[in-house]
């Protein structure tokens, strides 16, 4: 019959501006989809079920369902959270030598892998900067021997790069990494993230384009998410998404907090009280484990000054009452 609708097919969510997506069917078409009704709004990472329009109503489809996800990593403020990817194995943040990049935003970011049990990787760019890139190696010690007692397993993998256009060598090292996974890349303006997505996937800036295009996003592609396949065998996947400046963490409670920090977690457990905060109380035995901020941080199995006191501002911020 004349503009009967067809049965609904799978697809995989690989662009996203607003409430528009770009679904890629398993044969590699892509068709421009909206979502029927609020319920069903998709993210860059998800399986879904959807429908082409009706003969003679166009080109675009509708999303009929969303897939059941393993998980979702997402931040959430005071007024409104942000999806940025669902169905990951692993959150790529990629940090640079300079500018010098924010501590705060890192721990927010691995917080919120940790809280979904997304490994995270964190990646420092720009080793040709020798001095500036000593200096933030060196900040990031404590997330390098994370787990150093020898009890146990080290939470986060550490890297050192050098992403450059003729970057070959990192290009190569970062592939074993990333093989037969699908990795959320994250990390604030000017870390080089452009440039290591296009040295893995050589014509992202095109695509990027078409699919910004798409969805009527004109040149404003940094709000656009997208899905990359590394390989052609569709196996590898890479989604570049904008938002690291700000990272609320409203979705959690400040008693997640300490088990989203795995220096602090390997502590929690000496407490003398089960609900410790880890702030005051008497026979805490996170903070006997604390460094004094001016002591060499090069002590396994210690929390580091800075990040305990990341930990209490995030403590308090979660623990106060919403200001809208």
């Amino acid at each position: 019959m004349s503009g009967e609708r067809s049965a609904p097919k799978k697809g995989l969510v690989v662009g996203s501006h607003g409430r528009h997506c770009v679904v890629e069917t398993p044969d590699g078409e892509r068709r421009i989809c909206h979502p029927r009704g609020k319920k069903s709004q998709a993210v860059v990472g998800d399986h879904v079920l959807w429908q082409s329009a009706p003969p003679g109503q166009g080109d675009e489809g509708t999303i009929e369902k969303v897939e059941p996800r393993r998980n979702l990593f997402y931040r959430q403020d005071e007024i409104r959270t942000k999806s940025f990817a669902a169905n990951l194995d692993q959150v790529l943040i990629l940090l640079a030598a300079e500018p010098v990049f924010s501590e705060s935003q890192l721990v927010r970011a691995l917080i919120a892998a940790e809280a979904v049990h997304i490994a995270p990787i964190i990646a420092l760019n720009k080793s040709d900067l020798i001095e500036p890139f000593a200096r933030a190696w060196e900040r990031l010690w404590p997330y390098r021997h994370m787990g150093g007692d020898g009890k146990t397993k080290h939470p986060y993998q550490v890297l050192p790069m050098s992403l450059t256009e003729s970057g070959e060598v990192d290009h190569h090292a970062l592939l074993p990494i990333l093989k037969g996974k699908t990795t959320l890349v994250l990390g604030p303006s000017g870390v080089g993230k452009s440039t290591m997505v296009n040295l893995l996937v050589p014509g992202a800036a095109v695509l990027t384009s078409e699919i910004s295009q798409a969805l009527n996003s004109g040149k404003h592609t940094t709000t656009t998410t997208t899905l990359y396949w590394v390989d052609e065998e569709r196996t590898t996947a890479l989604i570049d998404s904008p938002g690291f400046q700000e990272f609320g963490l409203r979705h959690l409670q400040p008693t997640d907090l300490a088990r989203c920090m795995p220096d602090i977690a390997a502590h929690a457990g000496e407490c003398r009280f089960y609900n410790c905060t880890h702030l005051h109380e008497p026979g805490c035995g996170v903070r006997e484990h604390v460094l004094e901020a001016d002591v060499d941080q090069k002590q396994p199995n210690t929390i580091s000054a800075n990040r305990y006191r990341l930990y209490g501002e995030l403590f308090e911020e979660l623990s106060a009452p919403p200001r809208y």
